[in-house]
């Protein structure tokens, strides 16, 4: 298996660079492992291929306001900073989070102080200072991580002083993938409309993107279950794969909850005979990664379909971490079907798709995809592998 395996040639004009209107109007393929056969629909038609009884668990997580455009004290030069996640481990009050930096070379000396204004990308040299970000020291095996010290330094109109979070919401901007160039709607498209309050991610689960209230409704209505999990998405989202190896490949860890109301949830769903059907690969790790070998709990041998059972359980999980790497030959023991977005050529998460259908099954739908002129990545269509 070599990391080429995954690649595919993906013309720029498909990488879709505004979300549907209305979200559920995106195209849909639909994979069958059983028959390797591919169908073409409508989002809106995923109700069609659910049944009374199935489960289907989503990622509630909400992205941050995580970029942060400022300018180097002293220099003046620009400098960009994406917020990955805290380090309590470092700093137990949360002022200090694990970054991206660019441009990585000028920042690379502890105690460089960055400046950043209210407004952000687009504010005006006379903008006020709301933010600063410090330099304290660079993060093992991340090309541009570094851990950053924040402090907040802005004031309200009525001259009380911002709390962390709020300066970091004043200067900062959700940020959208880099192949997206063109987009300049409204930021609360790159959230999904179950997303909760607390903000904890660096990118939306994006398979999520297509559902709308009506259409939970309807799933509901049908006698769906429906269930969040968080997984607080990472770094990971912005590391592709550069060894010819994919085995070779690290995988950071990302934080991640599963509670025992959705372990409940699964193992009534599985016991009935029913399915679990995972929103995104982030909610497909999450409960992956909440099944424990050897585990002799309510439902023993809890299994996913088309994947041999094996003795163990799903338990619940609260302020975990995971650093699970999904790829062909991996079994999988809870999730029975997922629906997911179209990848990026060469990443962890095409070989997650290729391990819960096959390596060819999956190309040929990515194919099929291309041909039939689907919108690719975070704001293009969706598919539902079966």
């Amino acid at each position: 298996m070599r990391t080429d395996d995954f690649d595919y040639p993906l013309p720029d004009e498909l990488i879709a660079q505004a979300p549907a209107e209305p979200r559920d109007s995106c195209r849909l393929l639909v994979l069958d492992r059983e028959t390797g056969e591919v169908s073409h629909k409508v989002f809106s038609d995923v109700i069609d291929y659910l049944e009374p009884g199935d489960l289907i668990v989503a990622n509630q997580t909400r992205v941050l306001p995580a970029r942060l455009v400022g300018k180097k004290r002293g220099t003046g030069g620009v400098c960009e900073t994406l917020l990955l996640k805290r380090r309590e481990d470092v700093d137990a009050m949360g002022h200090v989070w694990e970054c991206l930096v660019n441009p990585g070379k000028r920042l690379k000396q502890p105690g460089i102080v960055i400046e950043y204004r209210a407004g952000g990308l687009h504010a005006p040299d006379t903008a006020p200072v709301v933010l600063t970000g410090t330099i304290i020291d660079f993060v093992e095996d991340s090309k541009g991580g570094r851990l950053v010290r924040f402090d907040a330094v802005g004031t309200h109109a009525d001259g009380e002083p911002m709390t962390l979070d709020e300066a970091i919401h004043a200067a900062g901007h959700v940020p959208l993938p880099p192949y997206i160039t063109q987009y300049e709607g409204d930021p609360e498209k790159y959230q999904t409309v179950y997303a909760m309050d607390e903000e904890h991610s660096a990118a939306a689960p994006t398979a999520g993107l297509h559902f709308t209230p009506e259409l939970i409704e309807r799933i509901r209505e049908k006698g769906v279950q429906w269930a969040t999990v968080e997984l607080e998405v990472g770094i990971d989202t912005f590391r592709l794969v550069s060894e010819d190896d994919p085995t070779q490949h690290v995988m950071h860890t990302e934080r991640y909850h599963v509670s025992q109301q959705v372990v409940d949830a699964v193992h009534a769903t599985k016991a009935a005979g029913h399915r679990v059907i995972a929103v995104g690969t982030t909610s497909v790790r999450s409960l992956e990664s909440a099944w424990q070998a050897g585990v002799a709990g309510e439902c023993a041998g809890v299994s996913a379909l088309r994947f041999s059972p094996e003795p163990g359980d799903i338990v619940a999980r609260e302020n975990a971490t995971t650093n699970l790497y999904l790829m062909p030959g991996s079994a999988f023991h809870v999730v029975d079907a997922m629906i997911t977005n179209f990848h990026v050529p060469r990443s962890t998460l095409m070989m997650l798709v290729s391990a819960f259908a096959t390596r060819e099954q999956v190309m040929a739908a990515y194919q099929a995809a291309i041909d039939e002129r689907y919108r690719f990545l975070s704001f293009g269509d969706a598919m539902l592998i079966k």
